[in-house]
């Protein structure tokens, strides 16, 4: 460790392998949580490379649980969190919309870390009983078209980390990582940022990684499609900054999102959506986002085409119907 240290305070950048194999021994507890404390804060001062946080994507998949769902290609909606807006779960609702349409989708989620509920917290509140058996995940995408993969049973890298980040109390790499690590390695993705620094790194992530993905970021600070205002969206085909005009969407006022102030609220909330009760602005932002995630399975269709099929999966009710067989079968 010292030599890496040393190379990183005079600037030099680590290959992907180099810094795969220090995730590796970092499992093997071969440094203390000094020379991590150092290591994270030498690539946040200088700012991770892509192929850095490739290869320490790389070394916590190699150390994990891993998920084979083939001969499923597979989609998950993620963000990266940590945009201290505190939204409802946007992104899980989605997921169930895009699983009514049709779609074979593996959400990877954990508990909440900013806001008042992670998808795990919503997913939890449901009954759902969360496991790492593969058979399980298998059943879930053949009868309802989704599964839900609790980071904590998968990831078993993070654990060596958490007591240097807890200590640091700044996000580091490792806050960049959950939205890679999903131990299903999806074919399609889409992947919302909180700031255009990140949507530039995952962009260049997603390329290497040769997947069907869409990048999104809310110009105002939102870590998926808002609504609140104009957003960018980074994809396979195409770069470009949209507004809610585009898709013929009213821009909506920040609280019309916000997940209120317990888990419950938030949880009534999604709930709300996948029951077509709640209000248009909660269930615009829920379709947007779903739009871009079938647009990123689907990239030469376009993306009006993938909003009205995200529209119909909610309104008809089959968002609805996936949610409560998904939760029969996993309860």
């Amino acid at each position: 460790m010292k030599q890496i240290l040393q190379r990183l305070v005079s600037g030099e950048k680590l290959s992907r392998t180099e810094t795969e194999q220090i995730l590796i021994d970092i499992t093997e507890q071969k440094y203390g949580n000094e020379q991590i404390s150092a290591f994270l804060m030498a690539l946040n001062m200088r700012g991770i490379t892509t192929d850095e946080l490739l290869g320490l994507r790389d070394g916590i998949l190699k150390t994990g649980t891993p998920v084979d769902l083939a001969p499923y290609k597979v989609l998950d909606i993620v963000g990266t969190g940590g945009d201290g807006k505190n939204t409802f779960n946007i992104s899980t609702c989605a997921c169930f919309v895009v699983a009514g349409a049709g779609y074979k989708v593996a959400k990877h989620g954990n508990y909440a870390a900013t806001s008042v509920s992670g998808a795990s917290n919503v997913i939890e509140e449901h009954g759902v009983k969360f496991t790492a058996d593969r058979d399980r995940h298998l059943k879930n995408i053949e009868q309802c078209g989704i599964t839900y993969l609790h980071a904590q049973l998968f990831a078993h890298a993070m654990k060596f980390v958490g007591p240097t980040r807890k200590a640091l109390q700044i996000p580091t790499c490792f806050n960049l990582l959950g939205p890679l690590v999903n131990p299903s390695r999806p074919s399609y993705q889409l992947l919302g940022t909180a700031n255009l620094e990140q949507h530039r790194l995952y962009h260049s992530v997603c390329q290497q990684l040769g997947i069907g993905y869409s990048i999104v970021t809310s110009l105002d600070g939102y870590d998926e499609i808002s609504l609140t205002s104009d957003f960018k969206v980074a994809s396979n085909t195409l770069e470009k900054i949209f507004s809610p005009a585009d898709f013929d969407l009213p821009k909506i006022d920040p609280k019309e999102i916000y997940g209120g102030a317990t888990k419950q609220d938030a949880v009534k909330i999604f709930d709300d959506v996948l029951g077509n009760t709640a209000t248009d602005a909660q269930k615009n932002v829920v379709l947007v986002n779903a739009a871009f995630a079938i647009k990123a399975i689907n990239a030469d269709r376009p993306t009006a085409d993938c909003l009205a099929e995200a529209r119909e999966s909610l309104e008809s009710g089959r968002a609805l119907a996936t949610l409560r067989k998904f939760v029969s079968l996993n309860s």
